[in-house]
């Protein structure tokens, strides 16, 4: 009996240290998941000069991270079932600060194009698992957490939209090395996780060792979101909030610019669009997390976003600033899309079927958006048609955003 109060104070702080060291991965994972996407747009045009690079490839190139997201996200809860959540997320990571690292090499644009699946293949798999890991983590905190690496995430978003072109700068106007330093923030995010993967490996081992084989018959039903509505409906609003998303990232920088203003003004309004969803994406998520539904939160949020289409359409360098915020209360989509994950989901295993499915068929969905917002703007010469098919779009949004925001679970 002596030994048994001091395991059980060595069990408390191995929690303690194990929550405080998920917190810390998991903020730092949340803080690389766009710079790779959001440092294109500041100095999209010097790329393509650079490159030569047309304004279709460049919307091809706005659609990569949806299409990469979607193909890796399908396998994430596969890889994650076979290896542990966190040592998929840290060979995610790792991608991550790989890609980032020698995508400025690339010599044209094909190779450019390529070089950035490598790391928004590692975005994709840390995407589809962090509402995983929260569920697991954190199940009492949903909401909080969520809106935690929500908030983290456009940190990183608005910080590399600013900070791109300045950065550049110092080096001699280089877009190269303006896009390359971000490959040293993404290797901070690999260390925690993999201390995680380690500790998870560990405590399964011991209590694999420990515990009696079940027969199959006791082996849980395995979850399909494809039969139910509620997934469906998850997924077109996660994947035409992606769309959107992907545009703004993708084109907002150009159509500033194209109105006149300076690259410099352009980079720090995109930035506002990130800025704003720090402290929204916190205050929705944490809200959503307390109520039963959220539809109300998903419509009046596209409406936000459908009224920034409007400004741009009608007059972008008349209140450019309005247009960004009002673009980035729009954003808010994407953290309450990720608690929605989190709450229809009854447990981890539930969660990371549906983060799957959602995330991956939503991304699927949102592919051909910013191609055709190109190819609109090519055709056209100018920004009021590519504003009108993201005006029209914002319609489903919100029905999806509707039916998602219902009180349902997946089983």
């Amino acid at each position: 009996m002596t030994g048994t109060p001091s395991a059980s104070a060595d069990a408390s702080r191995t929690a303690v240290w194990t929550r405080r060291t998920a917190l810390v991965a998991l903020i730092l994972a949340a803080l690389n998941l766009r710079p790779a996407v959001t440092s294109i747009g500041p100095v999209l045009e010097e790329i393509r000069d650079g490159l030569g690079m047309s304004a279709t490839v460049a919307g091809l190139l706005t659609s990569m991270p949806a299409v990469c997201f979607a193909l890796v996200g399908f396998a994430a809860p596969r890889l994650a079932r076979r290896f542990g959540h966190e040592a998929v997320v840290a060979c995610g990571a790792l991608a991550i600060a790989a890609g980032l690292a020698v995508r400025p090499l690339a010599a044209d644009s094909a190779q450019f194009v390529a070089l950035s699946a490598l790391a928004l293949a590692g975005i994709a798999v840390v995407n589809v698992l962090l509402p995983v890991v929260v569920k697991q983590r954190f199940p009492d905190r949903v909401g909080t957490m969520t809106g935690l690496y929500s908030m983290v995430l456009n940190a990183g978003a608005s910080t590399a939209a600013a900070v791109t072109v300045p950065l550049a700068r110092e080096f001699g106007a280089d877009w190269r090395v303006g896009l390359g330093a971000w490959a040293l923030l993404a290797a901070s995010a690999v260390p925690p996780w993999l201390l995680l993967a380690h500790k998870s490996a560990s405590a399964n081992a011991k209590r694999d060792s420990e515990a009696d084989p079940k027969p199959d018959a006791e082996a849980p039903a395995r979850i399909r979101p494809v039969r139910s509505p509620t997934a469906w409906a998850l997924a077109v609003y996660f994947g035409l909030q992606a769309t959107a998303a992907y545009v703004v990232i993708g084109w907002l920088p150009q159509i500033f610019r194209d109105a006149g203003l300076s690259a410099d003004t352009a980079g720090l309004l995109f930035a506002v669009t990130s800025v704003l969803g720090i402290p929204l994406s916190f205050a929705l998520t944490a809200l959503a997390g307390r109520l039963r539904h959220q539809s109300g939160i998903a419509v009046t949020i596209g409406l936000f976003g459908l009224a920034g289409y409007a400004g741009l359409w009608a007059a972008p360098d008349a209140a450019p600033w309005v247009w960004a915020c009002l673009l980035g209360v729009g954003n808010c989509s994407f953290p309450l899309a990720l608690t929605m994950i989190g709450l229809r989901g009854r447990d981890s295993a539930a969660v990371a079927r549906l983060s799957g499915f959602a995330q991956s068929t939503g991304y699927l969905l949102s592919v051909p958006g910013p191609v055709l917002v190109g190819v609109l703007y090519d055709h056209s010469g100018g920004w009021r048609w590519p504003l009108v098919f993201l005006a029209v779009l914002m319609v489903p949004q919100l029905v999806a955003g509707h039916f998602a925001g219902r009180d349902r679970r997946i089983d």
